[in-house]
């Protein structure tokens, strides 16, 4: 069942307050972004500040990290120091989930992205994100896979260990604790 894609006006002012102090407490993630005109195309687009809601509840600590002069879109990425907790013990996607005769996850990474309104990362975006902070120095986020690795039944995570980022492949049914996935959306 899908949920609606809506939230309570208190919702919306304890999400825009809390998106508001972390952008306020990393600047360096944004450098020369104003928050007037971040929040501004927020309260224009709800959904958009839904699926945001998705990230957060889920614990993605999203931040800006970025504006697209062509499209006028503002760049929001997880930031959380691991991956998101409510996100983790995951496949990678759907043909792995139903591949799995046994133990099954309970969803997977690019379901659950889709069912939030967000895309999965990718490697080039997952190496951006770790100029900006260290992330996943104990856990690890499965990152979009190219198609010619995922026919053959791979997919792809990535991790920060010994202060390098590093690309890893695993069967794409194979699930974790310790591995979940980070998002990005633009609004």
């Amino acid at each position: 069942m899908q949920k609606a894609k809506a939230m309570k006006a208190k919702q919306r002012e304890e999400l825009l307050k809390t998106l508001k102090a972390r952008f306020e407490n990393n600047m360096n993630r944004h450098k020369g972004l104003e928050w007037v005109k971040v929040q501004a195309k927020l309260e224009a687009d709800p959904e958009k500040l839904w699926s945001l809601g998705e990230m957060e509840r889920t614990g993605g600590e999203p931040d800006v990290v970025g504006f697209d002069k062509k499209t006028g879109e503002y760049i929001f990425y997880d930031c959380s120091a691991e991956s998101p907790k409510g996100r983790r013990s995951v496949c990678y996607d759907r043909e792995a989930l139903e591949s799995r005769k046994e133990h099954k996850p309970a969803n997977s990474a690019i379901d659950m992205a889709a069912a939030m309104g967000i895309e999965i990362l990718t490697e080039e975006q997952y190496r951006e994100a770790q100029k900006l902070g260290e992330f996943d120095t104990k856990t690890s986020s499965w990152v979009k896979t190219p198609s010619e690795i995922r026919k053959l039944g791979g997919a792809l995570f990535c991790d920060r260990r010994y202060d390098k980022v590093f690309v890893y492949h695993n069967g794409a049914e194979s699930y974790y604790a310790a591995r979940g996935f980070r998002g990005s959306l633009r609004v």
